[in-house]
């Protein structure tokens, strides 16, 4: 599938309905989830028949996009039940059969049932404002212990060396593999302007 199409047909499907400030839910844009997945794909083979987990799926941008690629299966994880209600139409509207939907917290102890378990891990975490802080970096921790693979995440561009200390901390591999331009219309009463344009990194950690 070529990049175009891809942003096509995720271009197409449903976002957030109330977004909810607490889960700092932001809609990952169509273009950014396309060319996110696209270079997981064509540069490492990252997606295709592989098991693939979404942490904090939201609505399933990138679930669908991965299964669209050729994903094995899907297992798209979620706190919140009306984002997942989402998600279940976007699988019908995509009419892709290998998402399997998990609500649960994805920080939750009981996910480490998993450990080791995906080849890759791929999320567009909380990047940890407001009350949230820190939070992006637990999401990216845990991401590397349910993967034997790789992990593949968007974070703020301003992040970039905080990442990289916490990587070294970490003992793994990790490296910007594209810089995007994240289009952040506003969601919530507290946002003055109508959109903001951030830098953002994709980000690739693997173990070896």
């Amino acid at each position: 599938m070529k990049l175009k199409v891809l942003e096509g047909h995720l271009g197409e499907i449903s976002g957030f309905t109330k977004p909810k400030v607490e889960y700092e839910q932001y809609e990952t844009p169509s273009h950014i989830a396309a060319v996110a997945l696209y270079t997981m794909q064509t540069q490492f083979e990252a997606l295709e028949s592989k098991l693939v987990l979404d942490a904090g799926c939201g609505p399933g941008m990138l679930s669908c996009g991965a299964s669209l690629l050729g994903a094995g299966t899907v297992t798209a994880v979620d706190i919140d039940g009306e984002s997942l209600d989402i998600l279940k139409e976007n699988i019908e509207f995509t009419e892709v059969d290998n998402i399997d939907i998990i609500q649960c917290n994805f920080l939750c102890p009981e996910m480490y049932r998993c450990e080791n378990y995906f080849d890759t891990v791929v999320m567009n975490p909380p990047f940890g404002t407001k009350n949230n802080a820190g939070i992006d970096m637990k999401f990216l921790k845990m991401g590397l212990d349910l993967s034997c693979d790789s992990v593949y995440s968007l974070h703020k561009s301003t992040t970039r060396s905080h990442i990289q200390k916490r990587i070294k901390e970490w003992g793994v591999k990790g490296s910007v593999i594209a810089e995007l331009r994240y289009n952040l219309k506003s969601s919530f009463k507290f946002h003055k302007q109508h959109s903001k344009d951030i830098a953002v990194d994709l980000w690739r950690l693997h173990h070896s």
